[in-house]
Formats: structure tokens, C-alpha cells, sequence
């Protein structure tokens, strides 16, 4: 695996994709087979960056019950590359501005939105008052505040939001977490997590804290943050944290590195890290009473695999993340079914990320129970 990487997307696109089903997914599965391909949901895509390229809309083109009906763009290039490639007509092509006109568009359903952090509650909100269920990407907002909005907005119009938390989908984080619930091991003890990489231009929003909220801990350290929740079963007790910075002019604004602990209310403890200046830590680990299970990588859009102490690998088939997540959240539609991962489980991380920001600018443990 390579060492150096210039963007988060090039760190995650090294592995190859991971993964397709295990028995925790049961039930997600079947309402896959049981719903039958004949209604697709339009979705359209508000950020056409690196991800939304090279991520969305291919992962669209595998699902079953979406289809990439429109995009939101501030660049004219952009929208005339797009439109060519997808055959996207006018009427459904977009500016920031005239998001609220998309009410007149009953071909489109849902609006993933893939801008900067701090741009995501504008534009959910603005969906949400065209009549459209909204998926968000991950850290669902700088602020609780800009969080509770949208879930409010989306409330009020009668819409569903979802934030893109992909590995809620992802077999093998899934059966990391039936170990842990199902206390294959014995009680949980110690959880070991981390992630990282070496970013580049040093220009970019992500080390913007005006767009980023944050630095590695709101791009990339909430899937260690996460993967501590989703093992745990728990919300956090308390949080203690420090941060570093050895490049004062690269990280002016945000942190370039980040650990914090988390002390769960059952006593599991867990010891996380982020960074933006190495490549390579992708991985979490959990002790139990009677041995260990970890993923490394644990967080990557492909390649994810890991192995247990009695020697098991943990290793499932291939399959494409971003397709199960956004055919997941489309079966909810259709269904009428709450999704997994709710706007308000955004909101939660957003709370303890600033928990622990708080904690390293005081250098004292931060109590949240």
C-alpha cells in the first residue's frame, strides 16, 4: 500500500472494493430481494467533485433502486461534462442558487449532498423545501446546531434524512459488530482505532476550518469515532484529547493530528488517532475478555479484511459500498421505513467531535453522559 497520498479519495480508492453479504445483513437483504427492481429513485447529486466522480455516480450505475436523475453544480464545465456523459437533460441540471426549483422536478427524489461541511445544512435545507428526501455525507455539519436544522427542515417536509455512513453497509465492519454484540469474545474491553493520511494542496477546504469545522477528526477520524459507537453499542461517558501541529503554516487553521479517548459507560475504553500527516494507519482493533478481532484495513472504499485470535479470517467478497448505501436508503423510501442512519446519529458525532475539541483546547476530560 502506498504511503503518501494527496487527497482522502486517493488514500480510500487504494484497495480494491470489499465485501458483500454476511447474516448480520439479513434483513436488509431480504427487503432487497423482496421489493423487485420496478421503481427506481431519481437521485440528484450536489457536489460534482472527486468523490461524486469517481464514487457516486459509477456506485449509481450498479444500483437497483436508483438512477442518477440530476446533478447541482456552480461550474458550467462541469454540468456540460456531466450531461453529455449521463444524458442528463437541462431541465434537470442545477445551480446553489435555484436548488428550490427542483419542486418542480417530479423525476427527481432524493438529493445526496457532497459539498463542503459547512455548506450541508444550505443545502439540505433547500432539498427539503423542494420536497426531497435528503442523503448527506459524513460529518453531517460543523455545528449541533447546523445539525438540528436540518433534521428540522427535513421533519417539516415531510422528507427523510440520511447521512452517508457507508460502513453501516459494509459486511465486514457488520460482522466486527456482530462479534462484538453477540459477545463472541466475552465483553468488549479495549478498542484500538485509527485513521490517516498525508494531505496535499495545502489550498483545499479541508484545512479551511470556515468550511472544514475541523481538521482530520471531521473528515476522516469520524469513521474511528464511529466504529468505537458502532462496536460499543454505547454513547460516550467521557472524551480527554490532544492535538498537534509541527507545520504552523500548512495547519494555521485546523489540527494536523488529533488522539482522544473515550470511556464508554459499561468501562470499554477506546484510544483513537487521526491525522493528516501519514499515510498507512487504517485499522481498528478490539480486546475482549476472551480474545481480539480487528480489520485493517478497516475504513478503505474497498480491499476491507481482517482476522480474529482463534485464527478465523474475517474476509467477505467484493461489493460496492456507495450502491448498498444509497439503494439502502431508497428501500426506505419505498418502504416507508426509518433508515439506519439517521440524521440524528449525525448529530451525535457532531456533538462528541466537538466534545473533543473541547477537551484538547482545555486539556481536560469532557463529561457527556
Amino acid at each position: 500500500m502506498k504511503t503518501h497520498f494527496h487527497t482522502r479519495r486517493d488514500f480510500l480508492r487504494t484497495t480494491v472494493l470489499a465485501a458483500a453479504s454476511v447474516p448480520f445483513m439479513g434483513a436488509f437483504a431480504s427487503s432487497l430481494r423482496a421489493a423487485g427492481p420496478e421503481r427506481k429513485l431519481g437521485f440528484a447529486l450536489a457536489g460534482l467533485g472527486s468523490f461524486s466522480t469517481h464514487q457516486l455516480a459509477p456506485a449509481l450505475q450498479k444500483t437497483r433502486f436508483c438512477r442518477l436523475a440530476g446533478i447541482v453544480t456552480g461550474t458550467p464545465a462541469k454540468a456540460e461534462t456531466w450531461s453529455a456523459q449521463y444524458n442528463i437533460p437541462a431541465k434537470s441540471i442545477y445551480t446553489y442558487d435555484t436548488m428550490e426549483q427542483m419542486a418542480d422536478n417530479p423525476g427527481i427524489d432524493v438529493v445526496y449532498v457532497v459539498t463542503p461541511n459547512a455548506l450541508h445544512a444550505e443545502h439540505t435545507i433547500k432539498a427539503a423545501k423542494a420536497g426531497k428526501h435528503v442523503l448527506c455525507e459524513k460529518p453531517m455539519e460543523v455545528s449541533a446546531g447546523k445539525c438540528q436544522q436540518m433534521i428540522d427542515a427535513c421533519k417539516k417536509a415531510g422528507r427523510q434524512l440520511a447521512i452517508g455512513y457507508r460502513l453501516h453497509f459494509e459486511p465486514n465492519n457488520l460482522e466486527c459488530v456482530r462479534l462484538a454484540r453477540e459477545k463472541v469474545f466475552g465483553d468488549l474491553k479495549i478498542i484500538e482505532a485509527g485513521l490517516g493520511f498525508r494531505i496535499g494542496d495545502p489550498l483545499q477546504w479541508r484545512l479551511n476550518r470556515a468550511l472544514a469545522g475541523g481538521g482530520p477528526l471531521m473528515d476522516v477520524g469520524i469513521y474511528a469515532l464511529q466504529a468505537t459507537r458502532y462496536l460499543t453499542g454505547e454513547e460516550p461517558a467521557s472524551v480527554s484529547a490532544i492535538t498537534t501541529v509541527t507545520d504552523p503554516v500548512k495547519f494555521k487553521e485546523v489540527e494536523e493530528s488529533i488522539a482522544w479517548q473515550v470511556k464508554f459507560p459499561s468501562g470499554i475504553i477506546a484510544s483513537c488517532n487521526s491525522t493528516y500527516n501519514f499515510g498507512g494507519m487504517n485499522r481498528y482493533q478490539a480486546f475482549a475478555e476472551k480474545g481480539w478481532f480487528q480489520l485493517s484495513p478497516a475504513f478503505a472504499y474497498g480491499g476491507i479484511q481482517g482476522r480474529r485470535s482463534d485464527g478465523q479470517p474475517i474476509n467477505f467478497p467484493p461489493m460496492d459500498q456507495f450502491a448498498a448505501e444509497m439503494d439502502g436508503f431508497a428501500q426506505c423510501i419505498l418502504n416507508n421505513q426509518p433508515t439506519r442512519v439517521p440524521g440524528e446519529e449525525g448529530l451525535r458525532d457532531v456533538k462528541i467531535m466537538m466534545a473533543i475539541y473541547e477537551a484538547a483546547r482545555t486539556g481536560k476530560a469532557v463529561n457527556l453522559a
